[in-house]
């Protein structure tokens, strides 16, 4: 097979030359070059009388009249030309005059002139439509073609002898000119080495005005009349880089078949006959004739065939396709060259000189050995990481790079690594070492050996790198990724891991394991009054209080800014669950030393216990957070123990939660009003407005069940919203009715923080047209403890729009004295629980009439709530008290219920009048 691959490569070559056509390529291109070898001259019997610019230019207009046709051929009849053919389109009639002179001047020339037929193909893709000469100029001519063929290279080299349209054959222009027969003749090839520029060529114009030198050039001529102009686009594209006119062309062929040099193709049995020679010479002579010798053969031979084709073109009119016996000698040509190339060796080469360079380059370490492990090859980068110059370490072995072991022992030696090595498929061997520089420091270094059979038996590679930075930052990254950065702690991620291990051993060895969680109390204020910096110091304090208490039996964990967690095995605890607890709690009585400062911080503590506490470090983290939020509740400096009771809460208010979103959207709260009486005469003066829930199941819902969850949810703007603008729409109705009933609403705490409130009540008061004095507002005392600078600016505005602010519950709160004193209020409200022991309690009855005389010194009213009976109101009048309300009066009902019960007379009044 070897023997034969030089020829099956020529075969396969030539083929894919044949089903492509290429071949035509190089076989017209040999063709147009030798016509450019043998050029040659005109025989001069041919003129071309050109419709050129200067004759546009002289008659000043086109197309021209047939009259100046018909001129034209009496002067060519007078001159004695032979055989008159027009390449111009006569196919229709134009103004009579001119067509009945041309059609005289062809009958007088006795039918010497040739007119043309041309097709046309049609815009539908039908068939193509033939433009005739006119039928009176046709019946006094000769007939003739001018269609010539474009090959696909967009060049004219074939020249038909007619064509059949219909039932006759139509001859071509040149065929016809040359007195020639067109019957069943195929078309020859034009003879392109006949110069274009050797055919003469006179002006039409010249012509026509009688030019006595220019009619004696056309005695006994054969005239061809046509466009030559450039601007009438009557071009052809022929060899050799040529374009030529319709005209010149026609002219080109008639010669072609005057000289007898109407070419055609030899047959291919010549060149299968070559085709053989050259393969059959090369067959014999591959092995027994040197490289040089067979290319020489192989030149010689297509520059010899190349000549009598080049002959034969010249003394007679055929041409010899040799395209397919260059593209063989080619192909022979190129296989002795790669037959000859040592392609294996000069890709060894360029293989190597590529490795040096980019080993050489490279800013890892590289290092080669042979085969027993000696270093032949140092680049820049091993020097930069050891320190030593390739000098030092050419012919060393491999292990002077590696340290000696801790213990003593030898070197560590990286041979079975690169015997590895080769037995892995295009692949590698990465290890670690503890590599030696030059000056004694010892550093981690990771090799990735790789191996390979050389020319001179088995070598390796190592490629070296310097961890040591990478593995400090790997060991820092691990620290940072487990532990807290402020306080050094575990951080949630290995406080969960660890938690999880302990629940593992706990399931394999039954004990308990606790989880606390632990918030500090009070740490906002730090932070508020002291800043951050302050904050952080307190934190780290923390941290390492609690790292003494558990002294390593548990993970103390950061969780986040104020919150930590300890994980205990309750194995290793030493003592009860809630006595740990317990006893870190009290740790913390002790004030916290921050440098020159001392804190006193206390936390609280929630506690979830494997398994009755959660079955995994998740439920534990999330029953512990529970049980923290449940002590900072209700047992603020100690401990609290998760139970499911705690969960079951949280679930009823996320429960309800979502009921009291729905009952907003739904439109399912209503606001009842409860009457406010003067207590001396009974006579209404206002209403409390108080919301109510009616659940769809449950019915009505007592506020004290839902108003806590409303006030400390989202739903807080809300709803509150929606009961201010409810009161105040009921106040305006009540107010156009002609009864001024002032209404009371309580102020919920998110009222204050949202926004600016006086801006709203006015806003309200424009939008409902709300006389203000019958707005009243009542606020708590734990409204005013955030902000107080604020919330007093606020109020005094309220207050400048004409609205009442009372304070509601007085007396149950620890400074209400003193907001008594810096708020500005318009009257306050004696707390039911007070006037519910009225009559049975001194203590009671004594603080009820200390609040009404201070009341009354400082001008304010007074509005007992929660009367029950008529003994108690008559009591507190007795004591001043003006104005009461309470279930004696009314109970709280809804707004047609209150107007039938207290506004009837008053609506019947207003009617009446």
């Amino acid at each position: 097979m070897k023997r034969y691959r030089p020829h099956i490569l020529v075969a396969i070559a030539l083929a894919i030359v044949l089903s492509t056509g290429w071949h035509g390529a190089l076989r017209n291109a040999l063709t147009d070059l030798r016509f450019a070898w043998q050029s040659r001259a005109a025989s001069g019997n041919v003129i071309v009388v050109g419709i050129d610019a200067p004759s546009i230019d002289q008659m000043g207009v086109w197309p021209w009249p047939r009259r100046l046709h018909a001129e034209l051929l009496h002067r060519l009849e007078a001159a004695g030309a032979a055989d008159i053919a027009f390449d111009v389109d006569f196919s229709t009639p134009s103004d009579p005059a001119s067509d009945e002179a041309f059609l005289k001047a062809l009958r007088e020339v006795g039918g010497s002139t040739i007119l043309p037929s041309f097709k046309q193909p049609t815009p539908n893709g039908g068939a193509a439509h033939v433009n005739r000469p006119l039928k009176p100029f046709g019946n006094q001519s000769w007939p003739a073609l001018v269609n010539v063929a474009i090959e696909s290279d967009g060049l004219v080299r074939r020249y038909p002898f007619g064509e059949r349209l219909g039932d006759a054959l139509m001859p071509s222009m040149a065929v016809v000119l040359a007195g020639q027969n067109a019957n069943r003749r195929p078309p020859f090839l034009i003879d392109f080495s006949i110069r274009a520029t050797s055919i003469p060529s006179v002006s039409y114009v010249d012509v026509l005005r009688g030019d006595s030198a220019t009619l004696d050039r056309l005695r006994d001529k054969k005239i061809i009349v046509g466009a030559t102009a450039l601007e009438l686009g009557d071009r052809f594209s022929v060899p050799n880089g040529k374009i030529v006119s319709g005209p010149v062309l026609q002219a080109l062929a008639a010669e072609s078949i005057l000289q007898g040099r109407m070419l055609r193709w030899t047959s291919d049995g010549g060149m299968v006959l070559g085709l053989g020679v050259i393969c059959l010479m090369m067959m014999y002579s591959w092995r027994r004739v040197a490289p040089g010798i067979r290319v020489a053969v192989l030149i010689a031979s297509g520059a010899g065939v190349e000549l009598v084709a080049a002959i034969v073109q010249t003394r007679w009119p055929f041409i010899i396709d040799t395209s397919l016996f260059h593209i063989a000698i080619v192909a022979y040509l190129t296989a002795i060259a790669l037959d000859e190339i040592d392609f294996r060796g000069l890709l060894g080469r360029i293989a190597e000189s590529r490795f040096h360079r980019i080993a050489m380059s490279l800013g890892d370490g590289l290092v080669c050995t042979d085969e027993d492990h000696r270093i032949t090859v140092w680049n820049p980068g091993a020097s930069a990481i050891f320190g030593f110059t390739p000098a030092e370490m050419i012919g060393r072995p491999f292990e002077t790079l590696c340290a000696v072991a801790v213990d003593g022992k030898e070197r560590s030696s990286m041979h079975d690594a690169a015997r590895q090595a080769l037995l892995v498929p295009g692949g590698a061997v990465v290890v670690e070492f503890e590599g030696r520089r030059k000056n004694g420091e010892t550093f981690s270094v990771e090799a990735s050996f790789s191996g390979w059979q050389g020319a001179d038996g088995f070598q390796y590679g190592a490629i070296l790198r310097d961890i040591s930075v990478r593995k400090r930052e790997a060991e820092r990254v691990k620290y940072l990724a487990e532990h807290d950065v402020l306080t050094g702690l575990a951080n949630r991620s290995t406080l969960h891991a660890g938690l999880a291990g302990m629940i593992a051993d706990a399931e394999r060895r039954p004990r308990e394991v606790a989880l606390l969680v632990i918030g500090l109390d009070g740490f906002q204020q730090i932070n508020d009054m002291l800043g951050h910096s302050a904050g952080d110091h307190v934190l780290r304090a923390v941290a390492e209080r609690l790292r003494i208490q558990v002294d390593g039996k548990a993970i103390v964990a950061r969780l986040s800014g104020d919150e930590f967690a300890v994980a205990l095995d309750g194995a290793k605890a030493g003592e009860p669950i809630a006595a740990f607890a317990e006893r870190i709690a009290q740790a913390f009585e002790a004030p916290l030393a921050t440098g020159t400062r001392q804190h006193r911080v206390r936390i609280s503590i929630g506690v979830a216990v494997y398994p009755e506490g959660g079955h995994n470090a998740d439920d534990l983290l999330s029953n512990g957070h529970l049980a923290l939020s449940r002590a900072k509740a209700t047992r603020r400096g100690s401990h609290v123990l998760f139970e499911a009771a705690i969960r079951q809460e949280l679930e009823n208010r996320l429960t309800l939660e979502s009921e009291l979103a729905l009952a907003a959207d739904r439109g399912e709260f209503e606001l009842f009003y409860q009457p406010q009486v003067r207590l001396i005469d009974g006579s209404l003066v206002g209403a409390e407005a108080l919301i109510r829930w009616r659940h769809p199941v449950r019915g009505y819902v007592s506020p004290a069940e839902f108003m806590p969850v409303v006030n400390s949810s989202a739903l807080s703007d809300r709803v509150a919203g929606w009961v201010m603008e409810t009161a105040c729409r009921q106040a305006r109705d009540w107010e156009l009715s002609g009864n001024g009933v002032r209404v009371a609403i309580n102020l919920s705490p998110s009222q204050l923080h949202s926004g600016d409130l006086a801006h709203a009540v006015a806003a309200l008061l424009d939008a409902t047209g709300l006389s203000p004095s019958l707005l009243e507002i009542e606020v708590t005392e734990d409204i005013l403890l955030h902000d107080e600078s604020r919330v007093l600016d606020m109020f005094k505005r309220i207050q400048q729009l004409g609205v009442r602010v009372l304070f509601d519950d007085f007396g149950t709160g620890y400074a209400s004295l003193s907001y008594l004193k810096k708020f500005p209020l318009d009257g306050l409200k004696i707390d039911r629980s007070f006037v519910f022991g009225l009559l049975a309690n001194s203590d009671d009855a004594a603080i009820v009439g200390s609040t009404i005389g201070l009341s009354k010194q400082l001008g304010l009213t007074v509005v007992a709530e929660g009367i029950e009976d008529r003994a108690t109101a008559d009591f507190l009048v007795g004591m001043g008290c003006e104005e009461g309300q309470g279930y004696f009066f009314g109970r709280p009902m809804p707004a047609e219920a209150f107007e039938k019960q207290f506004l009837a007379a008053e609506l019947e009044a207003v009617s009446a009048a």
